[in-house]
């Protein structure tokens, strides 16, 4: 069986480039940069670099083309951005609303630059959008760069085009949830450990896995403890494979486990040291803590799970509420009716969902059903069983060896991803998955790279057939459970069989045309289906809160506008695509013309206040004019008090409460002749599922206390006009 060795490069042996020295950077003495950058490095083919771009130029429209179809995309992080794009401050803590009262229930770095980028170029959904879609460009050029230093271009490319094109890639890159910037982050710290490992033994090599731990950190500050899962993948590669010794080796990870703390920890001692009342409240924490809620709602209860949501509120076993704090049935916002008439949901079915109520129940199957299939798992089995073959086939490797280095970069990123996202117990939805696509790419290029330099041996060439073979099979399960592209499953069965065939029979890839047509065909039956799912979910809008992959692949979530599904309701979720969960924060709710007018001639500090961001977003973007957030995203946190509001009120600096309802809505009662849902008792004067605690308190404080009006089929209650 042929290894690399010490004298060998990791090109020479994934990709039959010319020998280098082993430690040694290809190509970086030769050339100027700007050279390198546009024709690539002298030893490659012509061809690679051109590719390269082309698949860049692919990427980038893909993920631009149409950008604006979907508006806000999840109105909830966008008000958080516009919001950003008014005030500083806002800007610093990620608050909901300009003057600052309460915060989102995630750190706010990804917001830091859409809202910078509009404030360059001015609040919309493009100033927006585009910074998410260009972090995926920058993820696809990362990933090639990654790989081309351990293995040759045709293995970068393979890895590249595969993140690129993944359904998951094509979702959350042309979205504004923090996933993006996360993957970017991930990336990034992936790529500075390969050049830490290039340059270990040296200065230059600790502060390369330094700048790893700092990405790692701002990662922390994009979506929290999730960074974390790419870093045992990290830290085995450099542990492994860095050539120098392994004192040196564990004081550089501690290094790098510094740096995550200080990249990191700055800004959680900076929220931390900040006077509580002058600050926004920190959504989604139970004590105004950051460092909670990165432990708790956004940590812990993810993983383990836990009663309640965001502060703690949310639902309850057996009273229509699923567990993690997101309410089922009828306890949906949206349960009473809307204006119009539009039916309430009826009450929850017992004791809600398991899980969180998403994601259904913890399994190391659950990447494999309907809900989660069409994001990111066609090529999960087959990444799986490249990994170990790949490891087999180089298990007489030097320690040092790239090419398994670069598998277990791979592999680790896939395994700790996949083991985690299968058994959480907590809240878990399908677009999570992105965070694990440069795994299943980097693992599935390099194996088959791997297995491919061996394709002398029987072994490796039937791992390769029934790889190939394999994946069609689950590629066209994949369409069945979506529904979608039926016809296509047979192009890919047939393609993924006869490329099957091809590569068992040696004797046929001897003849170089008859071998480009058994790539052609592995090719057709491994990525043809995916690469077209991925193709029709970029061309979707997608909006909402809980969004997923491709034209309605696994989205059961809940309802639609007016209401979740009660007896006698279709869910939405499917119905009313625009590809989010019905019913949610950020599902686009329309605000009448005379509201708008209404609450921009406010001029108050904040034109109104309405419970929950899911209510808030909408007024909020319609006008362009702040509107409080009561209780945060789902209306549960407890800010602001009774005696602020009350404090808000007597001070002027509150106009208006409009009542939750409509798409979207929900906290009020039926509008103009509606009836109201079913369960509304028992919770609060408005019938809203969060309106209870401090948001309950307030709104019969404002209900008894202000006169009601009705403005473009909304209850509006005016903060100036006691009730005599």
């Amino acid at each position: 069986m042929s290894t690399t060795t010490d004298a060998q490069s990791p090109a020479s042996a994934s990709d039959g480039d010319p020998a280098t020295d082993r430690f040694a950077v290809p190509a970086a003495a030769t050339g100027s940069r700007g050279r390198r950058l546009v024709r690539g490095r002298p030893e490659d083919p012509s061809w690679v670099r051109p590719t390269f771009w082309l698949l860049l130029v692919a990427t980038a429209v893909t993920y631009l083309w149409d950008l604006g179809a979907a508006g806000w995309s999840n109105s909830f992080y966008a008000a958080a951005v516009q919001a950003g794009t008014q005030s500083w401050k806002a800007w610093l803590f990620g608050a909901l609303d300009a003057p600052g009262l309460i915060t989102v229930d995630k750190p706010p770095a990804s917001m830091w630059v859409m809202a910078l980028s509009g404030r360059i170029f001015g609040f919309s959904t493009w100033s927006m959008l585009v910074p998410e879609a260009l972090m995926g460009v920058a993820s696809v050029a990362l990933v090639y760069a990654m790989v081309r230093r351990w293995s040759g271009p045709r293995t970068a490319l393979a890895a590249a085009s595969l993140v690129a094109f993944m359904p998951a890639a094509a979702l959350m890159f042309k979205f504004n949830n923090p996933d993006a910037m996360l993957v970017l982050c991930m990336v990034l710290a992936a790529w500075t450990t390969v050049r830490a490992v290039d340059a270990a033994g040296t200065k230059a090599g600790t502060w390369w896995l330094v700048a790893a731990g700092a990405f790692v950190g701002l990662g922390f500050l994009t979506k929290q403890l999730q960074v974390m899962l790419v870093v045992p993948g990290l830290a085995l590669v450099y542990l492994v494979a860095a050539p120098t010794r392994l004192r040196r080796r564990i004081g550089d990870l501690v290094a790098a486990g510094v740096a995550i703390v200080v990249s990191a920890g700055w800004y959680v001692a900076l929220v931390q040291i900040w006077p509580a009342s002058s600050r926004p409240y920190i959504g989604g924490s139970t004590d105004n803590s950051l460092l909670e809620l990165a432990l708790g709602y956004n940590g812990l209860q993810r993983v383990l799970g836990g009663e309640g949501g965001p502060g703690g509120g949310g639902g309850r076993r057996g009273a229509g509420g699923m567990p993690g704090g997101m309410p089922g049935g009828g306890g949906v916002p949206g349960g009473a009716g809307g204006p119009g008439g539009m039916p309430g949901g009826g009450p929850g079915g017992p004791g809600g969902m398991p899980g969180g109520g998403f994601g259904g129940s913890p399994s190391l199957g659950r990447l494999f059903t309907s809900e989660f299939s069409g994001n990111a798992s066609w090529l999960l089995p087959g990444a799986i069983v490249l990994l170990l073959a790949g490891l087999w086939f180089t298990r007489r490797a030097p320690r040092t060896d790239r090419t398994r280095a670069l598998l277990l970069l791979g592999g680790g990123w896939l395994v700790v991803h996949a083991l985690v996202f299968s058994e959480m117990s907590g809240i878990i939805h399908p677009y999570y998955t992105v965070a694990m696509v440069p795994g299943v790419a980097v693992t599935a290029a390099a194996g088959a790279s791997i297995l491919w330099r061996e394709r002398a041996r029987l072994a490796a060439r039937i791992v390769l057939a029934v790889t190939v073979a394999g994946t069609a099979a689950w590629s066209a399960v994949v369409l069945t459970q979506a529904d979608w592209g039926l016809w296509l499953r047979w192009v890919v069965v047939a393609a993924g069989v006869l490329g099957a065939i091809g590569l068992l029979l040696p004797r046929l890839l001897v003849r170089r045309a008859v071998a480009v047509v058994v790539a052609v065909l592995a090719l057709v039956g491994t990525v043809g289906a995916s690469t077209a799912f991925a193709a029709v979910t970029a061309a979707t809008p997608h909006q909402g809160s809980v969004v997923s992959a491709g034209p309605d692949t696994g989205n059961v979530m809940m309802g639609g506008p007016g209401g979740p599904g009660g007896a006698g309701r279709e869910g939405g979720a499917q119905a009313d695509r625009m590809r989010g969960m019905g019913g949610g924060p950020g599902m686009g709710e329309q605000t009448s013309p005379e509201l708008v007018a209404l609450l921009r001639s406010a001029g108050t500090r904040w034109a109104a206040a309405t419970t929950g961001a899911m209510n808030q977003a909408g007024l909020q973007l319609s006008s362009g004019v702040p509107v409080m957030a009561m209780g945060g995203f789902m209306g549960s946190d407890p800010a602001p008090t009774l005696a602020q509001f009350q404090e808000y009120v007597a001070t002027g600096q509150i106009r208006y409460y409009v009542v939750g309802g409509g798409p979207g809505g929900g906290m009020g009662p039926g509008g103009p002749g509606g009836a109201p849902g079913a369960g509304a008792q028992d919770r609060g004067a408005t019938g809203g599922p969060m309106d209870r605690g401090t948001t309950g308190e307030i709104t019969s404080w404002v209900t008894s206390h202000f006169t009601k009006i009705e403005v473009g089929g909304r209850t509006v209650y005016d903060l100036s006009r006691p009730l005599s």
